[in-house]
């Protein structure tokens, strides 16, 4: 079955717990998203610290949409997150990789919209998981990309085992696309969270699940 993983891009923590409440009794994990006007033309709430008492149990990934993901990593592990995207777009991609295996968290990569594929091949055979952006990132709510579909189809050609991971527009009509495709998780914001109520997120989520 495909893992609905529920993204949540916020500038406050309050909303960030607001919708962690929302939906850790539907799903296994979370991707808070952080931006710090380094990489994209946004920034979010990055602080790691208030993670560190929120009683949750929920698995914490990030998505690092910033160029130095040195800077986080470390001080959002002990914050308690599990799994890493930092974007192939960023610096130090090498060395962010030798951080999580020393770290021993989950090490994933994230490829942007308009990045060339070619650019994540390298990087396959050593990292846990690929984030594939179906938008440009930095802010949600932008639209799908067409050639998304094709990028995770050539992805899974490459590699069989790997996690596919879309993040962008993934409302239920682009999740089949990128699923039919080889994508094995979905990573949700706008669409998700369209209501605040927890009956409606229920159904988008198994709505999605049941693709």
């Amino acid at each position: 079955m495909i893992q609905v993983i529920p993204a949540i891009l916020e500038k406050d923590f309050t909303e960030i717990e607001k919708k962690i409440r929302l939906v850790e009794r539907l799903v296994d994990w979370v991707q808070i998203d952080i931006a710090d006007n380094t990489l994209v033309p946004n920034s979010t709430f990055a602080d790691p610290l208030p993670f560190k008492s929120l009683q949750t149990k929920l698995n914490l990934e990030l998505h690092l949409m910033v160029k130095d993901p040195l800077r986080y990593v470390e001080r959002f592990a002990s914050a308690g997150f599990k799994r890493f995207y930092a974007h192939i777009e960023g610096d130090f991609v090498d060395d962010y990789i030798a951080e999580c295996y020393k770290l021993g968290v989950e090490v994933g990569l994230a490829i942007d919209g308009p990045t060339p594929l070619a650019k994540a091949y390298e990087y396959l055979d050593n990292i846990d998981c690929l984030l594939v952006m179906a938008i440009e990132a930095g802010q949600s709510g932008r639209p799908y990309r067409e050639e998304t579909a094709d990028r995770i189809k050539r992805l899974r050609e490459l590699d069989f085992e790997i996690p596919l991971a879309v993040d962008g527009a993934m409302d239920d009509v682009n999740a089949k696309k990128v699923i039919i495709a080889g994508a094995t998780r979905i990573n949700s914001n706008s669409y998700l969270f369209r209501s605040d109520n927890p009956d409606d997120i229920k159904e988008t989520i198994n709505r999605l699940k049941q693709i």
